[in-house]
């Protein structure tokens, strides 16, 4: 493998006693260096092009050489100093991830490139201009990466997207560890290369403090209860911005701009025009549904999960029922990471300590923070609809929706993301049925509110189901009461 793809591909890191790899480390140490007695000559995003962020062929070819890598400003502290240094510097074990406020994790590098984009538009500055053309915002932040990922797996070895991964402690995060063979585009890469796009776009209209855009952008504080950030919405706002089409034409133009680069030009000799415009055209399909079609999933490790009880059994795929509840207790919807995960927490020791089952009921939970969350996940039986966890998906939502709905984009996040997404990755029917959970037992879950809501719902039927199969009269009701 060309060696400064090494890098890319691994997002796990030894603990270091350093300050926390979050994004409100990030922020502070931005602001410091943004004072006007920092003693930094270059901007914040060119300091990070000299510590490595920007490393790669196309990405030098579009901003240039990086600077010489200045000496550590008096304005951060020495601990703060080769923190930066070890989340930029390309020759590391690990291109540097945080943790944001929102629990997502992004990759520093394409955020930080996509940034001086944007500041160099808002100034007037110099852009190169490349033959063929390229954007020059998507070139540094995703189009390259994308356009490498896929040349490499086009022999039909090694992972194109992914994987995602888990902080050792998210007040204190220090290891990332991936959960699944890597990409040159896990999702950390694919969150940061859309955040620095949109921040870029942003940057070139509105030229502010880049400290300021990133603590408006991310919140600040992991424990925020302030609502969600507009983090949350980066699925969203990439879509709206770069389709599709916007995405493969970028992608198909820096492929063209790498097989004229002498690092890259190798993985593209034996690559026509034809088979490179079907790698761009892949490319952009499998990056929009991954990262913009389909909605986050939070995985347990994250939320921090126990360990499953006893032996889980597979669920057999595709499934053809999808079945809705609340949660009723946690009453209130949680708005934030923190909230979310304190009550996917809750609701896990009640299952197994209170009601005796071997895991938390659901397989997803959705919070009003803007995320999913895994319980027994797409693969495993549930414990959420007694007589049907064998054939269907449990989905709850936090709050009791008795009297109140959820919020839009949070009925949108399950009715339009995570169902469609279900269907085109094959584990859920096309044709499948959708019920409330009180048409399946004596229970008003999932309250009144929600459940007429869920009526209106693609599949939605409104007569009960078939009786359970015999293997599933084991499993308890249940309505995450906590």
């Amino acid at each position: 493998m060309i060696p400064w793809l090494l890098a890319a591909l691994s997002l796990c890191t030894p603990g270091t006693g350093l300050p926390p790899r979050h994004m409100d480390s990030v922020i502070r140490m931005v602001e410091a260096l943004e004072s006007p007695h920092a003693g930094v000559t270059v901007t914040v995003a060119e300091l990070a092009r000299a510590l490595g962020g920007c490393g790669t062929p196309g990405c030098r070819a579009v901003l240039g050489e990086p600077p010489v890598v200045p000496t550590a400003p008096p304005a951060l502290s020495p601990d703060r100093w080769q923190l930066l240094t070890r989340l930029l510097h390309r020759d590391a074990a690990v291109p540097g991830a945080v943790l944001a406020p929102d629990g997502s994790t992004v990759a520093l590098g394409p955020l930080l490139a996509g940034i001086e984009v944007g500041l160099r538009r808002a100034g007037g500055g110099r852009v190169p201009v490349l033959d063929p053309p390229v954007d020059a915002l998507y070139a540094v932040t995703i189009a390259e990466a994308l356009g490498t990922s896929f040349l490499l797996a086009r022999a039909g070895a090694g992972a194109t997207l992914g994987p995602g991964g888990c902080w050792d402690d998210v007040d204190d995060p220090q290891n990332y560890t991936l959960l699944g063979p890597p990409s040159p585009v896990p999702d950390a890469v694919a969150n940061g290369a859309m955040d620095g796009v949109l921040l870029g776009n942003r940057l070139a209209g509105d030229p502010i403090r880049v400290a300021e855009l990133l603590r408006g952008y991310y919140g600040t504080g992991n424990g925020t209860e302030e609502g969600r950030p507009p983090s949350s919405y980066r699925r969203r706002d990439f879509g709206a911005l770069a389709g599709p089409g916007k995405l493969e034409e970028e992608v198909l133009a820096m492929l063209r701009v790498l097989r004229a680069l002498p690092p890259t030009r190798e993985l593209l000799e034996a690559v026509g025009a034809e088979e490179e415009a079907a790698i761009a055209r892949r490319a952009a399909r499998d990056f929009t549904e991954r990262y913009v079609e389909c909605p986050a999933i939070v995985p347990r490790c994250m939320w921090g999960a126990r360990p499953y009880r006893g032996t889980p059994k597979p669920l057999a795929l595709p499934l053809g029922s999808v079945y809705i509840h609340h949660t009723f207790s946690p009453g209130a919807p949680c708005r934030s990471f923190a909230a979310c995960a304190r009550a996917m927490r809750a609701m896990q020791r009640f299952h197994q300590d209170a009601r005796g089952w071997d895991d938390i009921g659901y397989s997803f939970v959705v919070g009003s923070d803007g995320y999913v969350y895994q319980g027994r996940g797409w693969h495993w039986v549930g414990a959420h609809t007694k007589g049907y966890n064998s054939r269907g998906y449990g989905v709850g939502y936090v709050g009791d929706f008795s009297a109140t709905l959820p919020d839009a984009d949070t009925i949108a996040l399950v009715r339009d993301e995570l169902l469609p997404c279900a269907v085109r990755t094959g584990r859920l029917r096309h044709n499948y049925t959708l019920r409330g959970h009180r048409q399946m037992g004596h229970t008003d879950c999932p309250g009144d509110s929600l459940f007429r809501e869920i009526e209106t719902w693609r599949g939605f039927v409104p007569c009960p189901g078939p009786g359970g199969s015999s293997d599933d009269t084991i499993e308890a009701e249940a309505e995450g009461r906590v």
